[in-house]
Parts: C-alpha cells; sequence; structure tokens
C-alpha cells in the first residue's frame, strides 16, 4: 500500500517534498471524458436522457468517450444526515430557465439516491467506463430539490469547514462503492467543481472567480485535501478551477494529485456578458439594450417580473447563474443570438484562440513543474442559450478540435470535446465530431475498461 505523506503549502513550500498519488494504473492512458454533472439524477425522470442509463453509457461509448464526468451528490448522500431514500427533483419552477442548459427538466424524478449511485456505477462497469467523482452542491445541484433541506444543510456547515466536510463525505461515498465492489470505476476524486465560484468562498471577501479568490480558498482546499488523504490515501484527489487562473496558481493546494481546470475562453462572449451586464446584480442587467439589439422573443416580460414565487425563491441563492444571464436565455431569439455571436466573431478570433493555446499551456506547465497530470474537465467557448447552436455550429466546431489537438500535444491525461457533447444537450446528435475529436486526442484505441485481477 502506497502511504502518502500529508503537508501543509507552507511545509511544501519549505522544501518537504509531497509524493502525489498516481492515478489508478488500470485506467485508459488518456480520459476522453463526457461530462454528465447532476444531470445524470436531475434529468432521471419518464422520457428524460439518463431515464435508461444503459442507452446513455452505450452511447457515450460510441462516440469514443471512456470516463464520465458528475456530481456524485456526496454531501447529500454521506454528510447532510438527511433521508435521500425518495429524493424529489424537479424544474426551478414552473418555466423559469427552462430554456438554459443544464437547467431545463422535462420530467420530475422521485430516486432513491445511493441505490441511484449504485446503478449508475454498476452500468459503468458493464460499458468499461470510469468516473471522475465531483460535487456541484455549493453551487446549484441542490436547486433542483423540491424542497431547501439540501440546501440549507450545505450552508448549516460553516465555511471553514465545507471543504473538509466534502472530504469526509467523498471518502464515506468510496467505502460505499468498495463495499458493492465497484470503487474501480473511480478514476479520482474532486472536492467540488470551479471552487472560486460558489458557497466554498462564502465569508473570503473579494468577487467571486478572480483568482485573489484562488489564493484566499487555499487555506480552506488545502485542508480539505489533506482530510481526503487521511482517510483514503490511495486515492488521489484533486479540487477544480473556472478557466486556468494563471494569476492564482501559486493558491492551488500543494498536495493535490491532479491538476484540473476548465477553460472557457468566451471572447465574443465576454462581449455580450459585459455589453448587457448579464452577470451583475439585475438592477444592472440592461434590458433595453437587449431589445435594441433584436435579441428578444415578442412578449417578453420586464426582467424584474421574471422569477420564482416566494416559496422557491430560496432557489435563485442555490444557485450562481446570474438572474440577467438567465433571462436572457430564456426569453432570446436563439436565431437572432446566434446571428449576433457571428457577426462580432472575427474580432475577437484571434484573442480567443491565443486564450485558449497560452491557458492550456499554462495548466501543462504548471502540473509538469508539481510532477502530475493534468486534465481539462470543461471547456470550450462558454455559456450560450440551449437554442442557440453558436458552439454547436462551424466556429464550436474549430474550438473542439484546437482544443483536443493541443491537448493531446501537451501531454493532457484527459480531455473533454466540449462542455455540450453530454446526452442532455443538443450536441450530443453530433456523433462525428465527437467520434472525430476524441480520436484525436486519444490518438490510438483506449486499453479495455477491464480491472486487472
Amino acid at each position: 500500500m502506497l502511504t502518502v505523506e500529508t503537508a501543509s503549502s507552507a511545509e511544501a513550500a519549505a522544501g518537504r517534498a509531497y509524493r502525489p498519488v498516481p492515478l489508478p494504473a488500470y485506467l485508459p492512458d488518456r480520459l476522453t471524458i463526457t461530462l454528465w454533472d447532476f444531470s445524470w439524477y436531475v434529468r432521471s425522470g419518464a422520457g428524460e436522457p439518463f431515464e435508461d442509463l444503459d442507452r446513455a453509457c452505450a452511447e457515450a461509448v460510441a462516440r469514443g468517450y471512456n470516463t464520465v464526468r458528475i456530481c456524485a451528490m456526496p454531501f447529500l448522500l454521506f454528510g447532510s444526515g438527511l433521508d435521500t431514500s425518495a429524493l424529489r427533483l424537479d424544474r426551478l419552477g414552473g418555466d423559469y430557465a427552462q430554456r438554459v442548459r443544464w437547467y431545463y427538466v422535462h420530467a420530475p424524478a422521485v430516486l432513491d439516491g445511493r441505490a441511484r449511485l449504485l446503478e449508475l456505477f454498476a452500468t459503468l462497469r458493464r460499458h468499461g467506463l470510469y468516473a471522475i467523482l465531483s460535487s456541484w452542491e455549493y453551487q446549484q445541484s441542490s436547486s433542483f430539490a423540491v424542497d431547501r433541506d439540501w440546501f440549507d444543510a450545505l450552508l448549516a456547515v460553516p465555511p471553514e469547514e465545507r471543504a473538509e466536510r466534502l472530504a469526509d463525505a467523498l471518502a464515506d461515498l468510496i467505502d460505499f462503492l468498495a463495499a458493492h465492489g465497484l470503487d474501480d470505476r473511480v478514476a479520482f476524486t474532486e472536492l467540488h467543481n470551479e471552487v472560486q465560484f460558489g458557497h466554498l468562498t462564502e465569508g473570503l471577501g473579494g468577487p467571486r472567480g478572480d483568482d485573489s479568490m484562488v489564493v484566499a480558498l487555499e487555506p480552506r482546499l488545502s485542508r480539505g485535501v489533506a482530510r481526503f488523504h487521511e482517510r483514503q490515501p490511495d486515492r488521489p484527489v484533486t479540487v477544480n478551477y473556472a478557466r486556468v487562473p494563471v494569476g492564482g496558481m501559486r493558491g492551488i493546494p500543494a498536495e493535490v494529485d491532479v491538476l484540473v481546470t476548465h477553460p472557457y475562453v468566451y471572447g465574443v462572449l465576454d462581449e455580450v456578458t459585459s455589453a448587457f451586464g448579464l452577470r451583475g446584480p439585475l438592477e444592472e442587467f440592461r434590458q433595453d439594450a437587449v431589445a435594441a439589439a433584436g435579441l428578444l422573443t415578442p412578449g417578453a416580460p420586464p426582467a424584474a417580473e421574471w422569477t420564482l414565487p416566494p416559496e422557491s425563491a430560496w432557489k435563485l441563492d442555490a444557485t450562481i447563474v446570474g438572474k440577467g444571464e438567465i433571462y436572457l436565455h430564456d426569453w432570446a431569439d436563439a436565431g437572432a443570438f446566434d446571428r449576433y455571436l457571428y457577426e462580432r466573431y472575427q474580432a475577437h478570433r484571434s484573442e480567443m484562440e491565443r486564450i485558449l493555446t497560452t491557458w492550456l499551456s499554462v495548466a501543462a506547465d504548471h502540473a509538469a513543474a508539481r510532477g502530475i497530470p493534468f486534465v481539462f474537465g470543461e471547456g470550450w467557448i462558454g455559456y450560450t442559450p440551449l437554442e442557440g447552436g453558436f458552439e454547436e455550429g462551424p466556429v464550436g466546431a474549430h474550438f473542439c478540435r484546437l482544443a483536443m489537438a493541443e491537448s493531446r500535444r501537451l501531454g493532457a491525461r484527459g480531455s473533454i470535446v466540449c462542455s455540450n457533447a453530454a446526452p442532455h444537450h443538443p450536441m450530443w446528435q453530433d456523433v462525428a465530431l465527437q467520434v472525430e475529436c476524441n480520436a484525436l486526442f486519444a490518438g490510438s484505441p483506449a486499453r479495455s475498461g477491464a480491472h486487472p485481477a
């Protein structure tokens, strides 16, 4: 058994070298990842894309994937103390966010949370697939619950303790899988998704997402990583970051075993975000400018009126997506929105390509300096309306190919065709692009998914 010598970041900086826990030897040489996030349980009702897990897994294999990345709802199942034998999930409320990627839900679901987890892992094994364990719980997972108990339990944990509580919950989850003989499906574990965005930052001050937040979070996250290592010394663990935080890399905990970043380049989408005030307070959302640009469908209500009823208002706090952004995506004329982006894209093209290649290179260099593998778990352009086609079209396909080729060239251990290439997105139907890009990254067929005897 490998013994992991845990050390604080200060001790590591003083010269006490940390020996990273290697990824399991049974994994494929390169992880071709499809992002199933929290949708694998939220979108599991009648007629939903994850109702039939066998079908979803078979389709993933046919597209060249060998790994799924999921919110395993660890805190809910193993840290909250709540009864999860009849978990009720549904849309946020009415038509709110029903034209927003990751948020639209066609049918409610009632499920036994732990049984659903075992069903997923048994299905992954049948299809030779692996899973990256993560959590979106301090960002949005609980907003899909009919009741607020899950959200309240998350916020009841003091902010300074949240990373450690996640570590314990994930360690318990792995023990649970091991007790059922399914732990060999785990590729590695992330304490949480995009740690600098969400309720993990509570009490630290400063803007969420800023590189300074990466540095401010380091003590909390380092304690969480150390706690996981204490509980699961043979299992690699990490956290992951939105973008590649080039101005805050020193804040990445010294004892992560994998570097995981999400290089969303935005570019032309940044122009939209800043021009219309999508990610600030709703008072800063410029509905007049959006309407003047011809981006709204007829009958769009005033933005202040597009919200949830009082009894569901807690869900607006349980999710981090801006109210202005939800409003625009819900009420956008998708064709007009796509045209708006295409008309402005050329002015941003060079910058977007430069940012992408630079960020990927920075991640590769930082991982090399630490002697750890690196993985790109999400990317590449950004958050577009559900019914839009910009990321699925020729520009998006160009960035998928570019990113996968660069991921291969730089030696990434895992990468993704695109965040939108998953069963709950329209891009899933573009089988040829996914097969092409996965082959471009993997270079050769992945090894068998069977665990060695």
